[in-house]
């Protein structure tokens, strides 16, 4: 297989959960050995993977350029993954073009419209209803999706979400969750103890609103309470790319501190006793709580935290919402060191039962095969697919062939 990948950013896999799925994809797909080129509009970062060191090809293209036509031209990929439906928009339409017999994955990361519509619900104070998903940016994403012959769902609940009320096929559909090289138990037995190990931690890209929420739930509602009962602990604020806002927190006399870009998350975490995560909004899977449970940490998080990570299985920790039983969980956890264990435990068996790289890969490989052996038959089964792709992406044309134009005209009058 000779596969194209264009991601919405270079992957950094220790600034993001997104980064580190990022990875996992593309090393399954280098484990096959494919042939895979990264390419990606966005400026490339200091945190960026070395794709060169798997043998990955690494390519900047540009928006609303004919530049790309020629690029998949020579290319001639068997398959084309976009990395979020914002890269579909933009290029799908010219894979259609150049490209037509390539597989078309969309990859997600998480339900975008779903986080947004989450976190419009905690700007108004008020419950989320399915019905906040009816705006603009859901119809982009969802038109996206029945674009696309595969979409990967990381989360089992969003792929519910979308056969039953947005009526998407299931055959359009891959839950494929994160895919961990586990550690044996002989290794686990050797994670740091309880005795070892202090402070609170929490972690996660400050550009992600999500977490700027939570760290601002921790200053101002859970870690007071924490630290009146606990005065010698620390709470620890780790994340890539932290504003001014964020490092104004940064009160050591509170026991309060911003730390910023860490260069290893799994040894931060493991240092620590529990992590805490209280997210209000969001969507897919949490990589700050799967790290967790890999590092055998412990964590309290909300229901939104835990959605769709456990199977029904024994948290590796507590699942509460209100920021008051937050806190009491959060005392209560760090000082029992009984309760500490067998909550570490939990997170193994979460880990064993739900992201095993050994199970995921082989099944997520064969799914893509067969659907590219059967894409034609695919294709004709799916008539929403066929429709939106005729209008929606010949006024995408039409808008970057428009957009190409004036920027040509643009640079013909500053000469």
């Amino acid at each position: 297989m000779n596969i194209l990948v264009i991601g919405y950013v270079w992957p950094e896999p220790n600034s993001s959960a997104a980064g580190s799925r990022m990875m996992q994809l593309l090393t399954s797909f280098r484990d096959q050995h494919w042939n895979v080129t990264f390419a990606s509009p966005a400026q490339q970062s200091d945190h960026m993977a070395n794709l060169d060191e798997l043998d990955i090809q690494s390519v900047s293209i540009e928006l609303n350029n004919s530049s790309f036509d020629e690029f998949i031209q020579n290319l001639v990929p068997d398959a084309v993954m976009f990395d979020r439906f914002m890269m579909e928009e933009q290029f799908g339409w010219r894979v259609e073009k150049h490209a037509p017999d390539a597989l078309r994955l969309l990859n997600t990361e998480d339900l975008h419209s779903l986080r947004q519509a989450r976190h419009h619900a905690v700007k108004q104070n008020k419950e989320f209803d399915i019905l906040d998903m009816h705006n603009q940016h859901t119809v982009r994403e969802i038109a996206s999706i029945f674009r696309s012959d595969l979409t990967l769902m990381i989360s089992d609940k969003e792929v519910e979400l979308l056969k039953t009320h947005f009526h998407v096929p299931e055959t359009q559909l891959y839950v494929l969750p994160f895919m961990l090289t586990l550690e044996k138990d002989v290794e686990r037995q050797q994670s740091t103890p309880f005795e070892s190990r202090k402070n609170f931690i929490s972690i996660g890209n400050f550009r992600h609103a999500p977490n700027w929420d939570a760290v601002l739930q921790l200053k101002t509602e859970i870690w007071p309470l924490i630290r009146k009962s606990l005065p010698q602990a620390e709470m620890h604020i780790y994340g890539a790319y932290p504003p001014p806002k964020a490092t104004q927190l940064h009160n050591p006399k509170q026991g309060f501190h911003i730390k910023g870009w860490a260069e290893n998350a799994k040894s931060v975490v493991q240092q620590a006793r529990v992590l805490l995560a209280p997210l209000r909004f969001g969507a897919g899977i949490k990589g700050k709580l799967v790290e967790a449970m890999e590092m055998g940490t412990p964590s309290i998080t909300t229901i939104i935290g835990a959605e769709a990570m456990h199977n029904h299985l024994p948290w590796n920790g507590k699942i509460v919402d209100d920021p008051m039983v937050f806190a009491e969980e959060a005392i209560a956890l760090y000082q029992n060191k009984a309760q500490w264990v067998t909550y570490q435990q939990n997170g193994y068996t979460i880990l064993d039962e739900k992201f095993d790289r050994k199970t995921l890969e082989p099944a997520f490989i064969k799914k893509l095969m067969q659907h590219k052996k059967e894409l034609v038959a695919m294709r004709k089964q799916h008539f929403m697919s066929m429709m939106l792709r005729h209008h929606s992406l010949k006024s995408t044309q039409y808008m970057s062939q428009w957009i190409e134009a004036k920027n040509k005209n643009i640079i013909h009058e500053t000469e």
